[in-house]
C-alpha cells in the first residue's frame, strides 16, 4: 500500500532551503516535520514559522526524528552536517530516511528554472 502523505525535514533554511521549504508547504501530499538552521530569522525559517512548522537551531533534532522522516533534505553546504546525518542513519540501523543531498537540490532546481542555478554558502560551523 503507497503511503498518501510524504514526511520531510529540511536542514537550511537559507537561499537554496527556502525554494524547497516554499514547494513542500504548497504540496498536498507532503507534511513538513521540521526546519532547522542556525539563523533562527533566515528566511526559510520565517516561512516555516509562518505555516506553524517545528524550527531548531539544533539540526540533529530533526535526524533524531528517525524513521518519522521520509525524506531529510540536507541543504547546509557544511560536509561536517552530512557526515554526521549519514553517521547517525548507519549507527541507528535508520535505512528508512531518504537523505537528499545539496547537489540533488541544486539539480532539481536548476531543471525547474532551465538553467543551472547558483547557490552560495558562508564557512559557518555548525555544532
Amino acid at each position: 500500500m503507497a503511503k498518501s502523505r510524504i514526511n520531510v525535514a529540511v536542514i537550511g533554511g537559507g537561499k537554496t532551503g527556502t525554494p524547497f521549504i516554499k514547494q513542500l508547504l504548497d504540496a498536498e501530499f507532503v507534511d513538513v516535520q521540521g526546519v532547522a538552521d542556525l539563523d533562527l530569522n533566515a528566511p526559510g525559517m520565517q516561512l516555516a514559522k509562518e505555516h506553524g512548522v517545528f524550527v531548531t537551531s539544533d539540526y540533529m533534532e530533526l535526524v533524531r526524528k528517525g524513521m518519522l522522516i521520509d525524506v531529510l533534505i540536507e541543504v547546509t553546504g557544511v560536509d561536517e552536517v552530512r557526515e554526521n546525518i549519514v553517521s547517525y542513519l548507519q549507527e541507528t540501523g535508520n535505512n528508512h530516511t531518504v537523505l537528499m543531498r545539496e547537489i540533488i537540490a541544486i539539480l532539481m532546481m536548476s531543471l525547474a528554472e532551465g538553467k543551472l542555478v547558483e547557490t552560495y554558502h558562508g564557512y559557518q560551523k555548525y555544532a
